[in-house]
Formats: structure tokens, sequence, C-alpha cells
């Protein structure tokens, strides 16, 4: 089978202010690192189109999204993002969330596609936090439902911060089942009420993390009933993560990957993943930390 698709889009790296600790040049930095290790194949790479404001919609408030694609958010909302929304982030927020969009629809028809962006979760219906400005996610499943391609979706979430905004936005919702396995103390403090939550205590490793996932997955899953999977495959809950507050290793994080993939693969339901947070001082060594994402699904579904 050939190598799953990859989605990118130069504008995913967006100015920001000089020293600001959202390491925005790890996108492409993880491009360079996929195609150095030849994780995508010939006319495997797809651009996505920059999302138009009626995809938006379906998943947050319309003054809200023209307050984005119009620059004119007020401080107040800037502040709650946590970077200045300005064109190229607005720009880099339409590319990020298109190219979700683009990965559930690639998926559909290959079994797997890997945004080498997205998973901004803490963004909610009434506008973005935590450095997310549109809930690509929730976009893309809205978008997809709204063509008729999917009737159900489960968000498996593996952040180590909650999906507050994602549990938000389908609180009332059934046909969108919401998994979240976050750090129980770290951001947002005030947390939402997934379908599935499962609050971890500081400096959990390797061992007590995977047979976590091993008992509720496949259980989460079944009952579910999906049509396609979200997989937000954040690389914080490693112990060099710089925000968060558990403990896996390099290995632990591969062995996470390789179990959910390979979990979806066997009970032959499509997946599209996003690479959710992570956050180092060293853009490299985050690159090749993402790039576990891509790695697994070349190693589960090129077999």
């Amino acid at each position: 089978m050939a190598l799953p698709p990859i989605i990118h889009h130069p504008a995913y790296v967006a100015d920001l202010p000089d020293g600001h600790r959202f390491p925005m040049q790890k996108f492409g930095a993880l491009m360079d690192v996929i195609v150095e290790e030849r994780l995508v194949g010939p006319g495997g790479a797809f651009t996505p189109i920059l999302a138009p404001e009626g995809w938006l919609t379906l998943a947050h408030d319309p003054a809200y999204v023209s307050g984005v694609l119009n620059q004119t958010l007020d401080a107040k909302a800037q502040r709650r993002i946590g970077f200045p929304v300005e064109e190229t982030v607005a720009r880099r927020s339409r590319a990020a969330t298109a190219g979700t969009v683009l990965a559930a629809r690639l998926a559909l028809e290959h079994g797997i596609a890997c945004n080498t962006a997205g998973g901004s979760h803490h963004a909610d219906t009434g506008g973005g936090a935590g450095f997310c400005v549109f809930n690509d996610v929730s976009v893309a499943i809205r978008v997809l439902q709204a063509d008729s391609l999917i009737s159900r979706a489960l968000v498996v979430d593996l952040d180590v911060h909650q999906g507050d905004g994602t549990a938000r936005i389908f609180e009332a919702d059934d046909s969108v089942v919401t998994y979240s396995v976050h750090a129980a103390d770290n951001y947002p403090a005030r947390k939402a009420n997934s379908d599935h939550d499962i609050a971890l205590p500081d400096g959990v490793r390797d061992e007590a993390y995977l047979e976590m996932l091993h008992e509720t997955l496949p259980k989460v899953i079944s009952t579910a009933e999906p049509d396609i999977i979200l997989y937000n495959a954040g690389v914080d809950p490693h112990q060099d993560d710089k925000l968060g507050r558990l403990s896996l290793s390099d290995v632990g994080l591969a062995e996470r990957d390789r179990y959910v993939l390979s979990l979806i693969k066997e009970i032959g339901l499509p997946v599209a993943c996003v690479i959710g947070g992570g956050y180092a001082d060293d853009v490299g060594v985050l690159a090749r930390r993402h790039a576990t994402l891509h790695r697994a699904a070349a190693a589960v579904f090129s077999a």
C-alpha cells in the first residue's frame, strides 16, 4: 500500500512577535522531516485551500469568524487566544482548518490521511483560546456532515490539555463523541465535559498510560459507532515538553500512536490525524517528535 496522504501548506507558519513562546516554526520544520525521512511518497503531498467563511461558521459564531478574517478582534479576544490575530495568523488558521477538512476527506478515500498542523481544540463556538483560533477538527466534522459524507464521528484527543473547546461545541450533539485523555492539573483551569474524560495525575509514565489506552479506547470506539475518527496526536504528554505535566518517553509516544492507528485500522475505520500541541525551545527536536505520528501512520498503513 502507498504511504498515507500528507497535507501541508506553507501558510501554516505565520508571523509572531520575536520571542513568542508558541513554536510557530515547527510546522515547516515538520514537513522538512517528513520529506527527509521519506514519509511522503510521489503525489502524496496535498495543499489545502484556505477555509471559506461558510465552513468556519458551521462550528463558530459568525461575528467571531468575521473578526478573525477581517482582523478586527478586540484586544480581549486576542489575549484569550494568546497572540495577535493579524493577516498571517488569520491566513494560517484558515489553511490549517482546511488542511484538516482535506485530511478527513482523504481519509474516507484512503483509510488515513495526516495533516502537518491542526488540533486547535481550545477554540469553541464563541471564540479562540490557548493558541487556538479555529477548531479545525470540529469544522471538519461539520463540513463532512453537511456534505452527507458522514453521519457520526469520534474525536480521540490525546493532547496533554483537555479538548475543552471541542467538548463544548459538541456537548449537545449525540452524533459526535468526544474522548479526551489529559493531565488533570494542566490548562484549561475550567474543564468542559467531554463524553469520555480521562484526567491523569502529573508524572504518568509509558506503562500506565498505554495500559489506560488499551483498557478504554476499544470500548469508546465500539460504543461510539463512528463513520470516521479524528485523532489529535499532541506530543505535549512527552517528559520534556515545556507545557506538559506527564512523562511519556520517545518510545512511549511512538507506541501510543502505533497502538491507536493499529486499532483503528483493525476495526476498519477511516482516521484523519492532526498533530496537536508540542512545546520546546529546539524546534528541530520538536519537529522530529511530532513526526512520530507520521512514522506510525506510514508503518501501520503502508504495511
